[in-house]
């Protein structure tokens, strides 16, 4: 059985709370939904059958539509119409994706594809998706480099575009802050622990101090796991695609430093997206997190209105990237030239600025970030930080990571079997990390 991924706690986030004050956010479709409900390259749109109907399968409240980007689109292109197929989960998404893929049928014009899934995608499913770096309006460097990247064949095909990405940052509560004599300043926040992990946790050592009792510093071990390995060019997998978890040094590094955190007494103790967690924001149970771009507005909603001006954010200790998808056209459609062009269109600089604007998502980029609606972004619940330049600077700096097949079983695993014992449970960082191992194997069955 899939675990439910990061990614579709983010879409669940999405669905419930208002992307920088622009109005709330939309619902999803139900779960039962095919990639594709209107049929795969319907043609014969309105105007008496001389429209082209592309249909885009996503999952989620993906974005796009909800941005207006759809209709922006065939007010440029009166020929073509749209229509949209979502699936609320990725985790019953993407195995009906791989079996159209499989099948080469029931398969919309363009499908998105969750960060999670884009190794296995492009490792596997490459010869049947079209290679948009060749797709007329795609400009390689408008985009991050890892990004694109991740979506890149070894022998250069490029399988799918970024739609949005990840850059995460550290939110944290000016008033808890103030409390423990620590600076409440973002940029003086930032320079505690510049550069390195191990200065985020001597910085919630000297807050325990400080705080002896009541508000934790940070809220789970496991959230400060991912967003250190998120900052490792090599994590799980190596270049040759091997697994290599167990003996990698950077996730070592990452393991040891989250579990300091548990075994010192510095989280809250609590599970992320879990209903205890959204509790400990409107109780202000801990004075940090590490908080995407995306997050912004999750954190918005469940401290609510005695949290504003409280809840600031920083540059975390080294950039660190958690979420983010892509759009790929598959081979298998009838209209894989116009599906194409529209992909193209959909993730060039200007529309993803507008994403950013109207949703929330970050974009993947990088020649959206000198646009206004990006480069002079503020968030007034967070006291007016410039939320453009953080991230943007975050996203930049982002390494080029390797991405494996099973990268999500390994980091779920890791996360929720392992450290979360070692969190809650009092089980030490060793036996954890045993238990997680063993999770693993089963799950990969090695």
């Amino acid at each position: 059985m899939r675990t439910r991924t990061r990614m579709s706690r983010r879409l669940a986030a999405f669905a419930a709370v208002a992307a920088l004050g622009t109005g709330l956010l939309a619902g999803c479709a139900d779960d039962g939904a095919s990639p594709a409900a209107d049929g795969p390259s319907a043609g014969g749109g309105g105007g008496g059958g001389a429209k082209t109907t592309l249909t885009v399968g996503v999952f989620g409240a993906f974005g796009l539509k909800e941005a207006g980007l759809y209709d922006a689109y065939m007010k440029l292109h009166p020929d073509i119409e749209i229509k949209q197929t979502s699936i609320e989960r990725n985790e019953n998404y993407y195995p009906q994706l791989l079996t159209h893929l499989g099948s080469g049928s029931g398969l919309a014009d363009i499908q998105a594809v969750e960060v999670s899934n884009i190794a296995e995608v492009t490792a596997t499913q490459s010869g049947k998706l079209e290679d948009l770096s060749k797709a007329s309006g795609v400009n390689k460097d408008d985009f991050l480099p890892w990004k694109w990247a991740e979506a890149t064949t070894k022998d250069g095909k490029t399988v799918a575009l970024g739609t949005d990405t990840g850059p995460t940052g550290i939110c944290y509560r000016k008033d808890l802050f103030a409390k423990a004599g620590l600076p409440t300043d973002r940029e003086a926040v930032g320079k505690l622990w510049v550069g390195d992990w191990n200065k985020y946790l001597e910085a919630g050592r000297q807050y325990k101090a400080k705080v002896p009792s009541g508000a934790a510093f940070v809220d789970s071990a496991s959230g400060v796991l991912n967003s250190i390995t998120g900052s490792s060019a090599t994590r799980y997998y190596d270049a040759d695609g091997k697994v290599v978890y167990k003996t990698n040094p950077a996730v070592k590094q990452a393991w040891d430093t989250a579990a300091a955190f548990a075994t010192g007494g510095l989280t809250a103790k609590l599970q992320q997206f879990q209903p205890t967690w959204d509790q400990g924001f409107a109780n202000a149970s801990f004075a940090t997190v590490s908080c995407p771009a995306w997050m912004l507005g999750y954190i918005q909603d469940k401290a609510g209105a005695s949290g504003k001006d409280q809840w600031d954010v920083a540059a975390a200790p080294k950039p660190s990237n958690w979420g983010g998808s892509f759009l790929t056209v598959p081979s298998a459609g009838k209209h894989k030239a116009e599906a194409a062009k529209l992909a193209a269109w959909l993730t060039a600089p200007a529309q993803q600025a507008t994403l950013f604007e109207k949703r929330g998502s970050f974009p993947s980029a990088k020649a959206a970030y000198g646009l206004p609606a990006v480069a002079n972004a503020k968030h007034a619940y967070f006291g007016g930080a410039p939320i453009g330049q953080i991230f943007a600077k975050a996203a930049e700096g982002t390494p080029v990571q390797t991405l494996g097949p099973k990268d999500q079983i390994i980091q779920q695993n890791l996360s929720d079997v392992g450290m979360l014992q070692v969190d809650q449970k009092g089980t030490s960082p060793q036996q954890g990390w045993q238990a997680a191992v063993k999770a693993i194997d089963n799950a990969l069955d090695q």
